[in-house]
């Protein structure tokens, strides 16, 4: 009979996440990850498996408690069009309004991890779709209900959106200037008019 966990789940899995965050894949260790949770390298092994693992259950976690959210608020509150442009504007208060500039950790993570695991890269990609799958369906909403411009493509639209918030997320890391990131933002928030 296996013994209980003698951890809080939910707070080592925020610690992961913060751990993964704010160093990278590549720079965490299991031993950074053990300290960093309040566990022991055995125990981390027996309720996560290993790094990459847990690595992928914080990207999951992160997702599920931020952008699905925010996907779903969004979906369920808002007319298709103010809910894409309410996307976009969220994700330029949250890059602003971020003092570490941490970023985004899944588009962290596609620019550290994805170039050098081709499986955990295809599993991040698949992960960024969600985010042009929402504007694809904002999009084709709007279309058929007559609320996007004649000739305005909701595929290209949705990738061009998708694009502005990849750009966004990174220079903000760089460079978190609200006349930047708005003007990155608004030629696209433009063609939802």
């Amino acid at each position: 009979m296996p013994r209980p966990r003698a951890f809080d789940q939910e707070a080592a899995m925020e610690a992961a996440i913060r751990c993964f965050w704010h160093r990278g894949y590549a720079a965490t260790s299991v031993r950074d990850l053990a300290a960093a949770m309040g566990i022991c390298g055995t125990s981390l092994y027996n309720a996560y498996g290993d790094k990459r693992a847990l690595f992928e259950q914080a990207l999951e976690r992160y997702l599920d408690d931020t952008l699905r959210a925010r996907i779903r608020r969004l979906e369920q509150a808002l007319p298709p069009l103010q809910a894409a442009r309410a996307f976009v504007e969220d994700i330029i208060e949250r890059s602003l309004a971020d003092p570490e500039r941490r970023g985004c950790f899944l588009i962290n993570a596609a620019l550290e991890v994805a170039p050098h695991d081709h499986a955990l890269g295809a599993a991040i990609a698949r992960r960024l779709g969600e985010i042009e799958a929402f504007f694809r369906r904002c999009l084709t909403r709007a279309k058929s209900e007559g609320a996007l411009a004649p000739g305005r493509d909701p595929d290209d639209l949705a990738r061009l959106l998708f694009g502005v918030v990849l750009g966004v997320r990174v220079l903000a890391r760089s460079k978190p200037d609200r006349e930047l990131l708005e003007g990155v933002a608004r030629p696209a928030l433009a063609l939802l008019d």
